[in-house]
């Protein structure tokens, strides 16, 4: 791992819902411990406003947060690429150091929950994920 702070990339498809609420989750439960980045394999043009307030609910935020692609000199960086969902796909690329894990996140949506009920279902799951994964790089004293 760095030398300094671990660097975790939550990756999803859009980089618009999932992989901004587990970077804000992160940042909210890691603080300065780790360095955090989300990003999308293919970025969206805005956030999701669902998304954004059922982090708001839980004490994380978004605020200054946008779509970005994924690019290589991050993926190089990486202590650990998170990847959420079954629908992003990374590759690792050459001179990379860090781990690609894959979490199969839950999706309400297939079971008829919708609207902020299906984000808050999403967000406890992405939230224990992000707590098992903290745990894991920062050391507790």
């Amino acid at each position: 791992m760095n030398e300094e702070r671990p660097c975790v990339v939550f990756v999803c498809v859009k980089n618009a819902g999932k992989s901004q609420m587990a970077a804000a989750l992160a940042r909210r439960d890691a603080g300065e411990a780790l360095e955090i980045h989300s990003a999308g394999v293919r970025p969206g043009s805005e956030l999701n406003d669902l998304s954004r307030r059922s982090l708001e609910e839980a004490g994380a935020s978004v605020a200054g947060e946008y779509p970005k692609p994924l690019d290589a000199a991050l993926l190089r960086r990486a202590d650990r690429v998170v990847v959420l969902g079954r629908e992003a796909v990374v590759e690792p690329v050459e001179g990379m150091r860090g781990t690609i894990v894959t979490w199969d996140t839950d999706e309400p949506s297939t079971r008829g929950i919708e609207g902020i009920e299906r984000m808050r279902l999403v967000r406890d799951d992405i939230a224990r994920r992000v707590d098992a994964l903290v745990s894991e790089l920062v050391p507790r004293d």
